[in-house]
């Protein structure tokens, strides 16, 4: 019979124990041990609370799990139903979770040791050209008024910098009263590094910092670099995302292609492009692991495909 996702989830959470000894030992694993970011933690929180809760129907725990509870589990709806990348996160925070416990000596054998990883495609990034680029900065700098101010220094930041958008709506104001030429950030895992600022982003970083008071609540300090009334006390990652769809459409381009990400992603492709070796990009973007960053060779490999397609006498001939 098929149940529904809707009665799945009400059972789930009438059944749902409460979280164990282990599992809360394995999350502060991970934020002390392994620098995970408070995202990371809170998506395999998550997943391990859905996983806890559909044991709980089968009358057994994450600690006693077998490999055919979590293969019903991972095949059964809605789990089978996500994404490939997102069921793939899904499965690595079990793993995780499991050779935790084997280290831990709470059980002696790995329950995800047999499963197969789901076959993940490389989509490539979504890309602004840097002519759209121009028209995004021209548009921001005819913004009126305080909030134009704000939105070009964000823009400004995010191209020149290619932050994550958490990193620069929780840039302390300190880090902007340093050395103009660099910025000192705080990215995943805590681990800081320097991120060189262009002329362009340095005025526009100066501009704003001349009416920053203007976001202040009732004239009280705060820490953050772009501070806000809510509860953060920082411009939100929603609020950056809102502001940009809407400068999207000031600049006459289509705002579900604009996102603080797909600045990210221009400023690291825009930089190949112009002959910056993958190891400088690597270490501008914050990424561990280089092979997250040649994510952006497939980028310049399909353009150079396109530009022999189209250009190359012998791509014409029949």
């Amino acid at each position: 019979m098929r149940v529904s996702r809707g009665r799945r989830g009400r059972s789930e959470r009438l059944a749902r124990p409460a979280f164990s000894r282990h599992l809360e030992a394995f999350l502060e694993t991970l934020a002390a041990e392994r620098g995970a970011a408070r995202l990371t933690i809170a998506a395999y929180r998550h997943d391990l609370e859905d996983l806890a809760g559909f044991l709980a129907t089968r009358r057994t725990t994450l600690e006693a799990a077998d490999e055919p509870s979590i293969h019903a589990y991972l095949t059964g709806p809605p789990t089978a139903q996500l994404a490939p990348r997102s069921l793939a996160r899904r499965l690595s925070a079990l793993r995780q979770f499991y050779k935790f416990l084997i280290l831990d000596g709470v059980r002696g054998d790995d329950p995800t040791a047999n499963l197969d990883t789901p076959r993940l495609g490389r989509p490539l990034p979504k890309l602004l050209s840097e002519h759209e680029i121009e028209a995004l900065l021209a548009a921001a700098r005819a913004w009126p008024g305080r909030e134009g101010t704000r939105v070009l220094c964000l823009v400004e930041l995010l191209y020149a910098t290619g932050l994550r958008v958490s990193e620069l709506v929780t840039l302390p104001h300190a880090a902007a009263l340093r050395d103009p030429r660099f910025l000192l950030v705080r990215g995943k895992g805590g681990r800081e590094r320097v991120v060189p600022l262009g002329e362009p982003a340095r005025r526009a970083l100066a501009d704003y910092l001349a009416s920053r008071s203007l976001f202040l609540t009732d004239d009280r300090p705060s820490r953050w670099l772009f501070p806000s009334h809510g509860d953060t006390g920082h411009l939100t990652r929603q609020r950056c995302g809102q502001l940009l769809k809407e400068l999207a459409g000031r600049a006459g381009l289509d705002p579900a292609r604009l996102s603080p990400h797909v600045l990210r992603h221009a400023f690291a492709s825009h930089l190949l492009d112009h002959g910056a070796d993958l190891r400088s990009v690597q270490q501008m973007l914050g990424h561990a692991d280089i092979a997250t960053t040649q994510i952006y060779t497939h980028v310049l490999s399909e353009r150079l495909r396109q530009l022999v397609h189209t250009a190359h006498p012998l791509a014409r001939r029949k």
